[in-house]
């Protein structure tokens, strides 16, 4: 039997340091089901010290999400330890994770402490996360440009005082496969206990090599690999699971391990985690990228048709691609969408089912054919949708080269009653947005706007993501619609709904 390669998924806690995919505390919990339906062994739920919000976001995973090791992490000080521990205490297979600064530029600039001292400094820590939980993961945070002999100290003082997974981490992305590998392999000799622990590695992709550092490092004894779905993380992201994954078990004949990963989840995954940061992903992305499995050279297309080996090594069916290739219309019944969405990986209660529905054949009348992507839309729009605090009742625009573009914006509030606002702006979307500020009495800003057509076609579901900011909050707004106007104005109103949830008001309207 091959050695088993451990997946530590960080989308939850790294991935979501992604400037602007800040989720909330239900998309979070969501997200953290679909990766234990698609096998990760552990997830890092979180960094609970850094708000409220997220410690308790980390305990409903811990509380609710069950097979992988819940993890949480913590910097070398006890106030962390403790958050962490308070956060993932009542999963059913609970880790801290410890990490410290270890290169002398960290310890010199950002800790600015002796570097004896900070080794002192992690074996207390570790030893104090002990006291709570028996599995307890230590990083020496920028390993990659720390000095070795530094390094080996501070491992084997962090197995020595407990630790069961040594990761080393490539926080910028510094390292290059061959120098990252022998560096795995001379820590795995040299240091003292090595043994007795977990080599784990987290390659961050600055120089667009964290794929080719983690297989580099697995070839030198690591057994634990932490990646992200889609690649998504800070600066230029970390090393993408699902590369990772489907590279070990493409080429098998070169890397004789295997992973406990379910690759018919990895296509639903991805676009889960896609709509909920509002992260697109790059059609020309490995695996996962809606050009991987295209060909448009008529020798491909001929090549493939005769034998798809010709030209793909990997088969869409294996990450659970192949849905995409069906549609629906407007004469297809409630059995036929659900039976799309089982295909799909969804299971909706009756009742969601039963709406959903409604907006199915809503969608349906103004297109000729729904697509797959089109049916994951709606189920996104509809499940994830904030509770609202308002919801779109009617929308009227103006615009033209000779005319003020303006909108008319009437909302249902939370106990039924209407509130109606006109507002002129730069164009139709600023006159609807600036509308609706009138209406919740709040001077929202708009950060960040994105288009997005789900499917082809003149009549495609235009999929809308916004970032909107109120005072020291950021949060992601999503809408669709096959008017984009329409889409941009629910998008907005979702952002709006959540950064009312947030606050704990029923509705603004004037303070």
């Amino acid at each position: 039997m091959s050695e088993k390669i451990f997946i530590f998924d960080s989308t939850l806690r790294d991935g979501e340091q992604t400037p602007g995919a800040r989720l909330n505390r239900e998309e979070k919990l969501e997200l953290a089901r679909q990766l234990a339906r698609l096998g990760v062994d552990i997830i890092e739920a979180g960094f609970p010290i850094s708000s409220p919000g997220e410690l308790k976001a980390v305990q409903e995973i811990a509380r609710q999400v069950k097979g992988p090791v819940i993890c949480a992490l913590a910097r070398a000080v006890k106030g962390d330890i403790d958050a962490a521990w308070e956060a993932i205490k009542e999963a059913e297979r609970p880790r801290l994770h410890v990490f410290l600064g270890a290169s002398d530029i960290h310890m010199k600039y950002k800790l600015r402490k002796d570097p004896e001292l900070l080794l002192e400094q992690a074996v207390e820590a570790v030893k104090y996360a002990r006291r709570f939980a028996d599995d307890v993961e230590y990083s020496p945070e920028d390993a990659t440009r720390a000095r070795e002999e530094y390094l080996c100290r501070v491992i084997e003082g962090a197995i020595k005082a407990g630790a069961t997974v040594i990761n080393i981490p490539d926080t910028v992305g510094y390292a290059v496969p061959e120098e990252f590998g022998a560096l795995i392999r001379r820590l795995r000799e040299k240091v003292p206990g090595a043994e007795k622990v977990i080599f784990s590695v987290h390659c961050h992709n600055d120089l667009g090599l964290a794929v080719a550092n983690s297989l580099a490092a697995i070839e030198n004894g690591a057994r634990q690999v932490e990646c992200n779905i889609n690649g998504i993380g800070e600066r230029a992201g970390n090393a993408a699971l699902e590369e990772i994954v489907v590279a070990l078990r493409i080429r098998q004949d070169h890397y004789p391990y295997h992973t406990d990963i379910n690759f018919g989840e990895i296509y639903r995954t991805s676009r889960l985690v896609s709509k909920l940061t509002g992260i697109r992903i790059p059609v020309n992305k490995a695996v996962v990228g809606i050009n991987a499995f295209a060909h448009s050279s008529g020798i491909h297309q001929d090549g493939v048709l005769k034998d798809k080996r010709t030209y793909e090594i990997i088969d869409a069916d294996l990450i659970g691609g192949k849905a995409a290739q069906m549609f629906l219309t407007a004469r297809s019944g409630r059995h036929a969408v659900k039976n799309q969405l089982q295909q799909l990986g969804y299971t909706l209660t009756e009742e969601q089912l039963e709406s959903l529905y409604h907006r199915f054949v809503e969608l349906a009348d103004k297109k000729k054919e729904i697509f797959p992507e089109d049916l994951e839309a709606l189920v996104f729009d509809h499940i994830f949708a904030a509770e609202p605090v308002y919801r779109l009742d009617y929308l009227q625009t103006v615009s033209g080269s000779r005319s003020i573009p303006s909108a008319v914006i009437r909302l249902k509030c939370a106990d039924d009653s209407i509130i109606q606002e006109v507002a002129v702006g730069s164009g139709p979307i600023d006159a609807a947005y600036n509308a609706i500020n009138k209406i919740v009495g709040l001077n929202i800003k708009l950060e960040n706007y994105q288009l997005n057509a789900v499917t082809k076609g003149r009549d495609a579901l235009g999929e809308v993501a916004v970032k909107i900011s109120y005072q020291n909050k950021t949060i992601l707004g999503r809408g669709t619609s096959t008017d984009i106007v329409e889409a941009s104005v629910k998008a907005y109103l979702d952002g709006v709904n959540k950064l009312l949830k947030i606050n704990g008001y029923n509705n603004y309207n004037n303070g």
